[in-house]
């Protein structure tokens, strides 16, 4: 399970021209799974994101999470994340989970963000989405799980 996280002042998804989840400040998700993945991965990504330590104290120091500041988490399904481009000039997709594996690993990630006291709004599985941000920071970062 791959994750590249971004803390935002504000994101959105729109699609077909209608907002389906929009945030003011907290963090953008992009979540990418592979068919190895299981709820242990998801779980363990759900403790790591929400407790993560990314916002400024009054010393200007990343020591605050996301409920410390009253962020929330736009979540956006991302198989791309797993484009290999080793070879040829078109990327290969196959170590991405296909849609049986990856739509229930999505949903169990947005309902564990949620059991983690996070606000939490996304996409939609499979949809093609327009996802505007504003980066703070920038801050962004890689995060990664494999199953054991």
């Amino acid at each position: 399970m791959r994750v590249i996280l971004q803390r935002v002042s504000e994101a959105k998804v729109t699609i077909h021209g209608e907002t389906r989840g929009a945030i003011g400040r907290g963090v953008m998700v992009l979540v990418g799974f592979t068919a190895a993945d299981t709820e242990a991965e998801v779980q363990w990504l759900a403790d790591k994101i929400v407790g993560l330590r990314l916002f400024s104290d009054a010393e200007g120091k990343m020591n605050l999470d996301l409920a410390a500041v009253g962020g929330a988490i736009l979540v956006i399904s991302q198989f791309t994340l797993y484009g290999d481009t080793a070879k040829g000039r078109r990327p290969s997709f196959i170590d991405a989970a296909r849609p049986e594996i990856a739509i229930p690993l999505y949903e169990a990630f947005l309902a564990a963000l949620t059991a983690r006291g996070a606000t939490v709004a996304s996409g939609e599985f499979g949809a093609d989405m327009q996802v505007t941000l504003t980066n703070d920071g920038p801050v962004t970062l890689q995060l990664e799980r494999n199953a054991a």
